[in-house]
């Protein structure tokens, strides 16, 4: 039953610091070092290094090239990737060793998981860098700001903004081509920025087995603009579309095995937002936002039909009231409401649909003094098909020398069952959410970017009441009535522990080197089952990100990266090894002036035979060559 007459008031306060954003503007950038700034602890801005939990902000630089968000996202501790095939294929990103279901993904203040894919994640293959300007990484659980699906971390991405017009083009690999076009004025007062971009690719077998080529073809339209109306109110809007195909392998008959097919992935996802933010008297900040995603897929084997065999639609729409305000001198209360309807349809022709509806409220107290900033606080879920969820969370920073600290934070996470889980053939309207507790604590010095930076972190998090299928074959539990195949359900714990090092030192103007190192153990910890004490699948140990830039005389520019991953298995019970690698990527560019760029780059310099996920290739040596223009 809806609760639609139902008004949250929580006076209590949440998990993170924060500062007023129109504070930071003031700030002496000296003082701080406010190169970083992020959103992802509390929703408003804040200086990353007054934040208590694990924040990385990311910059997605010309000297990275290419269309691989991973690549951005591997220089971030803690992170490993796995990818089912070449780009576009099925993209999952682990963090801490959770599940790349329990990353929440926002691509400018929209949430973009796939709300009717069984798990209700994000499939990162479908973004590319070209349209990324800018990751933030929030490293552990933080349910109590962001809700449902922060167990793991947070991934909020925004687009880029154009001031003038710029356009690339590159070529190579499995004759890839990759163009982007932007145009855009960016002004105090107002803003205007669009993009596009296009992607096509032959690309290799994604069967390991395979000699047919998969490959992937996406077009994308992103777009911003904001307005200040008047000094205390600003208006802003934001917009995605994606439409790409992907070619995919599978099962084919009579042998049944993993092979080369004919069958075809279509999607689309659109995503959007309108915004207001009113500056009030008193410290007052008021924030309101309609957001709205949407994702629609396709599954096609054209040697069998052209009609879809399997079709799946699911759209989530949110309404949220963010504010902040001062309460007294170093004391700050923010607090929210928010209400989510989320929608799904899958079948041949959505012969399967359902629909949830969740309201939320949260507040928290940041408390600051001199190098001490802190916080406490909670949220309350109430969602219609399971009850409501509560979450707790502190954290505090202390700059105990200058550029010096140390941080500490407790976070709980949980993710609501999806529609799928709870609704579908397999479904359990019985199940509950997922949750999570995680804990870190970190001495760093400096921040990312600066001449020297340096951070040390322990973390664990445990994971409990996870979904997981369960077979039915010979079961008497009346779950199981009607559902002779299997169903969801929640049985599953895990632990997962470690250590994260980040290093980087800028020498001079011209060289700037930069490593994350990441040990994350993971253990299942499910009570009673056969996989008690086994790795997490596709979860290796170690994984490292090492780089390099050198700005060499006459615009040259030369740089290289090197991912260092350790052995892992591929399944829950350890019996399929997945052995490590090493892969390394030369980049290299030259400026003719200020407007035209070129560039180019060798990966997988060694040409690895590796792979990420048992039976499905990864990319060889491959060569692109690219030129950039800028107006």
């Amino acid at each position: 039953m809806y609760l639609r007459n139902y008004v949250f008031f929580v006076s209590t306060a949440v998990c993170a610091s924060a500062s007023h954003a129109q504070e930071i503007a003031y700030l002496p950038s000296a003082q701080h070092h406010r190169a970083d700034i992020t959103v992802v602890a509390t929703g408003e801005p804040q200086p990353v290094d007054e934040v208590g939990q694990a924040v990385t902000v990311l910059t997605a630089t010309d000297e990275l090239q290419g269309p691989d968000l991973t690549r951005l996202l591997e220089r971030a501790p803690g992170v490993t990737v796995t990818r089912n095939g070449g780009i576009g294929g099925f993209t999952g990103v682990f963090v801490r060793g959770a599940s790349s279901e329990h990353l929440l993904v926002l691509i400018d203040g929209v949430r973009v998981a796939d709300i009717a894919s069984p798990g209700g994640g994000f499939d990162l293959g479908n973004l590319l860098m070209g349209e990324v300007e800018r990751a933030e990484l929030l490293r552990g659980s933080n349910s109590t700001v962001w809700g449902s699906k922060a167990m793991g971390g947070v991934l909020s991405l925004t687009t880029r903004v154009t001031d003038g017009a710029s356009a690339s083009v590159e070529y190579g690999g499995d004759e890839e081509v990759y163009a982007n076009a932007s145009l855009g004025i960016d002004r105090d007062s107002y803003m205007l920025s669009i993009g596009a971009s296009h992607y096509d690719s032959e690309g290799f077998s994604a069967a390991a087995s395979g000699n047919e080529p998969d490959g992937f073809r996406q077009t994308a339209v992103h777009g911003r603009g904001r307005a200040i109306l008047t000094p205390g109110l600003e208006l802003s809007f934001a917009g995605r579309f994606a439409d790409g195909r992907l070619d995919i392998d599978g099962y084919p008959a009579p042998d049944y095995v993993f092979a080369d097919t004919d069958e075809f992935q279509d999607t689309q996802e659109h995503s959007g937002r309108i915004g207001a933010r009113f500056t009030g008297i008193d410290g007052l900040v008021l924030n309101a936002a309609i957001s709205r995603a949407r994702t629609e897929r396709s599954l096609t084997d054209p040697s069998i039909d052209d009609a879809p065999y399997f079709t799946s639609s699911g759209t989530a729409t949110r309404a949220e009231l963010r504010g902040s305000y001062r309460l007294a001198q170093g004391t700050d209360l923010l607090f929210g409401i928010e209400q989510e309807w989320e929608d799904y349809r899958t079948g041949p022709a959505f012969g399967t649909e359902g629909e949830a509806e969740q309201r939320s409220a949260y507040g928290l107290i940041d408390f600051s003094q001199g190098g001490l900033h802190a916080a406490l606080g909670a949220r309350l879920d109430d969602h219609d098909r399971f009850g409501s969820e509560m979450s707790l969370g502190a954290n505090l920073s202390y700059e105990f020398l200058p550029d010096w600290r140390v941080r500490a934070s407790y976070g709980e996470g949980f993710k609501a069952p999806t529609l799928y889980q709870l609704l579908s053939d397999y479904g359990n309207a019985a199940l509950q959410p997922e949750r999570s507790r995680s804990y870190d604590v970190a001495l760093e010095h400096g921040f990312r970017g600066a001449p020297v930076h340096a951070a040390v972190t322990v973390f664990r998090r445990d994971s409990r009441n996870l979904i997981d299928f369960v077979s039915c074959f010979g079961s008497t539990d009346p779950v199981c009535t009607d559902r002779p195949w299997g169903v969801y359900d929640n049985i599953g714990r895990a632990r997962a522990e470690g250590l994260e090092i980040e290093l980087g030192a800028r020498i001079g103007r011209t060289l700037y080197t930069r490593a994350a190192y990441s040990y994350v153990k993971t253990e299942d910890r499910t009570a009673g089952s056969s996989f008690g004490g086994n790795t997490l699948a596709r979860r290796p140990a170690h994984s490292l990100t090492a780089s390099i830039d050198w700005k060499a005389p006459a615009g040259f520019k030369l740089g290289a990266d090197v991912r260092l991953v350790g052995d892992s298995y591929d399944d829950r019970s350890n019996l399929v090894p997945l052995d490590g690698y090493a892969v390394t990527t030369l980049r290299a560019s030259k400026d003719f002036g200020d407007r035209f760029e070129l560039y180019g780059r060798i990966e997988n310099l060694f040409d690895a035979t590796y792979r990420t996920v048992a039976g499905y290739n990864t990319q060889g040596r491959a060569a692109y060559i690219g030129a950039r223009i800028r107006m």
